[in-house]
């Protein structure tokens, strides 16, 4: 048995923002599936959102949050978060994190979509995830441990106290391994890879909002899946994203005749927020039309997108030739593992922050570079939480007792089977046909027993995640009859704020219930 103070099971930007500011009296434990570079944050090419311009204030960000948002957000939430970017920004310099200047010394801010003024701050122009990733890890301390290569798949519950006290690992050579903590916090990132065409890091699963709701924990807004309008698409697969910012820099999407497929269709045409962007692109695909990212109004592009270059390159496309092949793609998740601006879950003593948490901060679209913000913000918040709270000196004993799980059948369905079930049915535009028929195919693969999840190999248990997960995103997809941010049926193509504004979708496994059973609830 392990025990430590604080378990942070995943190793994003919010975990590592998380263990750096942790007292070093903590005794912290990060847990990853992977590797510490094998993660979204790492993959970031935007940068982090601030209002730090002359002719900027934090107040114009809350206003472009909240359009982007969709009016879906929680104000409060976002208003707390963008007018302490600027001192999350200058807290980074001060401790020697390395980010983009002029030739005179000042920050160099970008444009990217739906943001009113250049308020974008990156470090090694679109490394900015690789950049803060490494400061991150660079920054912690000796009483911070790091397990790598051990999937988390059960979070271990004191039922008499409603409270988490630990979770169930597994190494790489099937060895189990107990880690029990004060605090447990669930970073694990959001839910990407469960479509086919996707720009996340293959280890992004639903890994952590599954077992989060398989605990007993509340989850919200799964129905808001932002898809990035431009992830590059080769042979017939996405192979990475290409970021925001070099349509803010003045790339253009264009079909092989070289007609602008967003003109007439939003003021802000290639800026427009992405859902928008995500959904005319996709109407092209559908046609069989490719789509393109005209990049030739580009200055210098090799030099200001040297990962998207090495990117191109590695496939064959060179970006000096003006054009690169993009479909959309799911790109991140606006709900989650319901939490407060804290971080604090439903469950006592369970945490989640990064993008398994849904604080409210995207309402039903996330403006772009707001996540790594959301992430440096949540980290040390709840690090300010925790460092209040004093250590105990031993794990609790707990007599546990089963939860429901799902019990696989002969056979589970491949990932790429449900990768792309998802993307035809529940993806960029949905209607209560396809979502029904979605829903049903994966209760094809739900049984149910009371007992543990030991027995399960790592990709079985990723495969029964991903269906838990996929079932949460086409349930609240059924619920919520209207269109909004990254949520769009044809079958109800407008915003219902008569019955809607506001509202959100929670689904929370009851004792015993089963899955299946579970009904969602829209919840003012």
């Amino acid at each position: 048995m392990i025990y430590d103070d604080v378990l942070i099971i995943g190793s994003g930007a919010a975990a590592l923002q998380l263990a750096k500011h942790l007292n070093e009296e903590k005794h912290v434990r990060i847990i990853t599936k992977s590797n510490v570079e094998n993660a979204n944050s790492y993959l970031a090419q935007g940068g982090i959102a601030a209002a730090i311009g002359r002719t900027d204030h934090p107040e114009k960000h809350l206003q472009d949050t909240l359009e982007a948002g969709e009016n879906h957000n929680r104000e409060s939430t976002v208003k707390k978060i963008v007018h302490e970017a600027p001192g999350i920004i200058n807290e980074l310099l001060q401790q020697g994190c390395n980010l983009d200047r002029n030739e005179q010394g000042n920050l160099l801010l970008g444009m990217e979509g739906a943001h009113s003024e250049k308020r974008i701050v990156h470090g090694g122009g679109d490394r900015t995830g690789k950049n803060l990733v490494e400061f991150l890890l660079a920054s912690l301390k000796t009483n911070i441990i790091i397990d790598e290569d051990v999937f988390v798949y059960e979070l271990i519950i004191d039922q008499e106290n409603n409270r988490c006290i630990g979770a169930k690992g597994k190494g790489a050579d099937g060895t189990i391994k107990s880690f029990f903590a004060e605090h447990i916090v669930i970073a694990t990132g959001g839910c990407g890879e469960l479509y086919e065409y996707s720009s996340n890091a293959l280890t992004v699963t639903g890994d952590g909002i599954a077992m989060a709701y398989l605990a007993g924990a509340e989850i919200t807004d799964m129905e808001f899946i932002q898809f990035h309008p431009t992830v590059l698409y080769i042979d017939g697969r996405t192979r990475g994203l290409v970021s925001e910012a070099v349509r803010g820099e003045g790339a253009i999407l264009v079909t092989g005749d070289g007609i602008p497929i967003m003109e007439g269709i939003h003021p802000l045409k290639d800026l427009a927020p992405r859902h928008i962007v995500s959904q005319t692109n996709y109407s092209y695909i559908n046609k069989g039309i490719q789509v393109f990212l005209d990049i030739t109004g580009i200055k210098d592009f090799e030099v200001r997108f040297p990962s998207i270059t090495a990117l191109c390159e590695i496939y064959g496309i060179t970006p000096a030739n003006g054009r690169i092949p993009v479909v959309p793609g799911s790109h991140f998740l606006m709900g989650g593992i319901k939490t407060n601006i804290n971080g604090q879950t439903s469950i006592k003593g369970l945490f989640a922050i990064g993008e398994a948490a849904c604080t409210g901060m995207h309402g039903a679209n996330r403006l772009a570079s707001n996540s790594l913000l959301e992430g440096l913000f949540q980290g040390r918040k709840l690090a300010q939480s925790i460092n209040a709270t004093k250590n105990k000196s031993a794990a609790p004993f707990v007599q546990q007792r089963g939860i429901p799980l799902i019990t696989p059948p002969i056979e589970l369905p491949e990932i790429e089977k449900i990768q792309c079930s998802m993307m035809a049915n529940a993806g960029i535009v949905r209607t209560k046909e396809m979502l029904e028929k979605q829903l049903k195919w994966l209760r094809n693969f739900n049984g149910y027993k009371n007992g543990g999840l030991d027995s399960f190999s790592a990709e079985e248990l990723t495969k029964i995640f991903m269906c838990i997960t996929a079932e949460l995103i086409v349930l609240a997809a059924l619920v919520r009859t209207e269109s909004r941010g990254g949520h769009f049926r044809s079958d109800y193509p407008r915003e219902n704020n008569n019955d809607w504004y506001k509202k959100q979708i929670i689904h929370k496994l009851k004792g015993e219930t089963q899955l299946e059973q579970t009904k969602a609830a829209a919840t003012t």
